[in-house]
């Protein structure tokens, strides 16, 4: 994937005004092509789409490229918010959109471990000891025989610790859809674990019932 250059540099100085804006505010100084705006919407959300960014690729450097695709797109599309007061949502749509069309294009084959453990325990982890990272490799090439959708529904329930609705409305599906799609990667993502002492001896897929 080709490397792009957000308009906006990962370190920035903001004025101590944009850091108490509100979303709508920023959406509105965005569509109005407001630098400080910029700069407050990059510094307030981009660890937002870097983190989700990461635990979906497993990689640092193709999230960073995802963040400036999102930023950039954002900032092109700034005046087509409906609800400025909705910024958080419409960039975390935005960040979906970019990582379906990178998991489509590139069909990942390996997935890097996560740098913090502690993001496994929305999925049961049972244990964060760092002799364990081998077992998160082999969980992530689980994860890499999900297809596109339920990976993605998977990890946004389970690892971002989002509603369904939120889901629903980030991804644009329906409520029913999404909970298929999060019904059908629990039961894959059982199966297979409970097929591997190992993982099975780590992974609490009871609580995915819930």
């Amino acid at each position: 994937m080709p490397i792009r250059h957000s308009p906006v540099p990962l370190s920035l100085v903001v004025s101590p005004d944009h850091r108490v804006a509100s979303d709508g505010d920023l959406a509105r100084g965005i569509a109005a092509g407001d630098a400080r705006a910029l700069t407050e919407t990059w510094r307030r959300y981009a660890p937002m789409v870097l983190l989700l960014a990461k635990r979906t690729l497993g990689s640092p450097s193709e999230a960073e490229d995802i963040a400036q695709e999102v930023f950039c797109r954002l900032f092109r599309k700034a005046r087509n918010i409906v609800d400025p007061d909705s910024l958080r949502s419409f960039i975390y749509a935005i960040t979906i959109h970019a990582l379906k069309n990178e998991l489509y294009r590139k069909k990942l084959r390996a997935w890097l471990t996560f740098e913090q453990p502690q993001a496994l325990s929305g999925l049961g982890w049972k244990t964060l000891d760092m002799e364990s990272r081998d077992l998160i490799r082999k969980f992530h090439v689980l994860l890499e025989r999900l297809p596109t959708r339920e990976r993605l529904v998977f990890i946004l329930r389970r690892m971002e610790s989002m509603t369904v609705q939120e889901i629903a409305a980030a991804m644009e599906l329906s409520e029913s859809t999404v909970k298929r799609a999060m019904m059908r990667a629990s039961k894959r993502l059982t199966c297979w674990i409970e097929s591997d002492p190992g993982l099975a001896s780590v992974f609490d897929t009871e609580s995915w019932r819930r």
